[in-house]
């Protein structure tokens, strides 16, 4: 039996070591830590500077307010703070940071030097320590603000010191917390140093917009939406990416919380259910979302480098998020693609460039195929056989059509002018737009707007259902009738008109109207195999929408159908129209833009 050993209060030392273990992980940590008390201090520019990946030495400079001797003292001290001053303040803290821990942490592992002066000193202080131990104190001259250098990270942790990566690694790390901040704030000024050499230099004043295009660059860029929205007391901007731009990871996801760089489940969840219906499961759109809330409805004290929050009501955050996004993502009447951020290419040059040729395109007629209709929107004149088409982007443009006069008028729409060139492989169409060239999938378009159709008659109690000539005995799987038999009231209000036959039976005498035209069977089990797999997401409009996104599936033109150009032409305008025509209900892609510039880079023609 081994002899207890008696308890003893650990030394300063010891403690700030252990501290150091879970504030400072990696130089990027150091990067973090002396950055935040950087804003913290008002600075408006920011320097900083690393050399072998952190190791051998993490620098950080600012023009902020500056210490005097004393406070230079008491700042290396553990737990030593201007920013509370008792446990009643840490619950509407404003600053970044306030539990007075990084200094002396950051100063126990590495041979430390704060340089720093107020605007009202004539003379600077210089503090040293090393490995937690106070070296030196005395005046020097400096600018106003504060440099706080780290060398030797680890010197005296050796097994920390050994899980630390590859210098490139460490580096990239150190670079990523760079842009975090630079993001937060892009009214500040950066600088980052990597072994001497200048990498990125950010002016300040900028805007976020600005921020975005220096930072993510100029084809993300073209991909975001702007965000703002204003619901129960809670603010959200920021930058919501189109679906198109989408990832396989959220390393394109950017949340601040009251510009504190903050994860929470419920904002994740939020951002998911923003993008419900407009991307496949596992993608990832890019955003840049800024949370503002009365610090008192965020507990920023719940991990030790204050990476999550908690909020005292995340319900208001995560609808305000939620509703943020979808407004959105609503199509801008500007151009095909967003023009948020950037100056979309200018349109093909004016009529009568010397050298325009034209030639002549015979576009046949194409075979009858099965027609299909959208409930509400005018029908368009058949197109003409043979459409001319200039292979010079400087030659003059053909008079716009009714239905592309109509597009160019419609406040909504996601482009100024389109013409409609063709069906090409039996399945995709060719657009011609004013900014470039546009592909557009039939099944996936039509998916979508009669997706929005019935759902928009749903959630507005007004669907309209079309009577069959006769009713319809429709047998199930036991298990999907199962499902069927529970939720007769949804399919009511969907607009089927159903009755329990008995046993896996039912009786269909109606079906929604935009899906007429389609086998009962056929789109009856669909919705009930979408019903039995949402019901445990729960909440009725998930329900909804997974049921409706399945009939919508099943009534949608199908791949290899040929369409007439006055069917194409028709189905062009619905798209246009629809709240999302970038996507179908499950997330595919409706159509893929190609710009002029693009085409002009791959011939050659910059």
């Amino acid at each position: 039996m081994t002899t207890p050993k008696p308890i003893h209060v650990l030394s300063d030392y010891v403690i700030n070591k252990i501290a150091a273990g879970e504030v400072v992980e990696r130089p990027a940590s150091v990067v973090k830590e002396l950055v935040e008390n950087a804003l913290d201090a008002g600075a408006t520019q920011i320097e900083v500077e690393a050399v072998g990946g952190g190791r051998q030495l993490v620098a950080i400079t600012d023009n902020g307010s500056g210490m005097g001797r004393d406070d230079a003292l008491l700042a290396i001290e553990r737990h030593a703070t201007s920013k509370i001053l008792d446990v009643d303040d840490i619950e509407h803290v404003a600053t970044l940071g306030f539990r007075g821990e990084a200094l002396a942490a950051i100063s126990a592992v590495s041979h430390f030097t704060l340089t720093t002066r107020t605007a009202a000193d004539e003379a600077g202080t210089e503090v040293t320590v090393v490995g937690g131990k106070l070296a030196d104190v005395k005046d020097t001259g400096c600018p106003a603000g504060t440099r706080i250098e780290a060398r030797r990270l680890f010197f005296n942790v050796p097994a920390r010191r050994k899980f630390l990566r590859a210098d490139q690694t460490e580096l990239s790390h150190i670079r990523q917390m760079f842009v975090v901040y630079a993001l937060a704030h892009p009214e500040v000024g950066w600088r980052l140093v990597v072994d001497g050499r200048e990498v990125m230099r950010l002016a300040a004043g900028a805007t976020l917009a600005d921020r975005l295009r220096d930072i993510v660059g100029a084809e993300l860029a073209r991909q975001l939406r702007p965000l703002g929205l204003t619901r129960h007391d809670v603010t959200v901007h920021g930058f919501a990416g189109l679906p198109a731009a989408a990832r396989q990871d959220r390393t394109e996801q950017y949340v601040f919380v009251n510009g504190r760089p903050a994860s929470a489940a419920a904002i994740y969840h939020a951002i998911n259910e923003g993008y419900h219906t407009l991307m496949p499961p596992g993608r990832h759109a890019p955003i840049f979302l800024f949370i503002t809330v009365d610090p008192e409805q965020v507990d920023v004290n719940v991990h030790p480098t204050k990476k999550e929050v908690r909020f005292r009501q995340p319900g208001a955050i995560r609808d305000t998020v939620i509703e943020g996004i979808r407004h959105a993502l609503q199509p801008a009447p500007a151009s095909m693609m967003p023009n948020s951020l950037l100056t979309m290419p200018p349109p093909p040059a004016a009529a009568g460039a010397p050298g325009a040729t034209q030639t002549k395109l015979l576009i046949p007629d194409l075979p009858p195929p099965r027609t299909f209709s959208f409930p509400g929107l005018p029908m368009i004149p058949p197109a003409p056989a043979a459409t001319t088409i200039a292979t010079d982007p400087a030659t003059p443009r053909a008079p716009l059509s009714p239905q592309a006069q109509e597009l160019k008028n419609a406040a909504a729409s996601p482009w100024l002018w389109c013409r409609v060139l063709g069906q090409v492989g039996g399945l995709y169409v060719v657009l011609e737009t004013e900014d470039g060239l546009v592909l557009m999938d039939p099944h996936a378009a039509h998916e979508r707007v009669l997706f929005e159709q019935l759902l928009k008659q749903y959630t507005s109690h007004a669907v309209k259902s079309q009577g069959l000539l006769a009713p319809e005995t429709v047998e199930l799987l036991p298990a999907a009738a199962e499902v069927v038999r529970d939720n007769l009231t949804l399919l009511r209000e969907m607009g089927f008109g159903l009755a329990d036959f008995g046993s896996d039976a039912f009786i269909v005498d109606a079906i929604p109207a935009c899906l007429d035209g389609v086998a009962a069977q056929a789109v009856l089990a669909a919705v009930s195999e979408s019903l039995s797999k949402g019901g445990a997401r729960g909440g009725d409009t998930h329900w909804v929408e997974e049921a409706v996104a399945q009939a919508a599936c099943k009534a949608a033109v199908k791949a290899r159908d040929v369409l007439r150009l006055d069917e194409i032409e028709q189905l062009v305008v619905a798209l246009a129209r629809a709240d999302m025509p970038y996507t179908c209900p499950h997330g595919r892609p409706t159509i893929i833009f190609t710009s002029y510039g693009e085409l002009n880079r791959k011939f050659g023609r910059a």
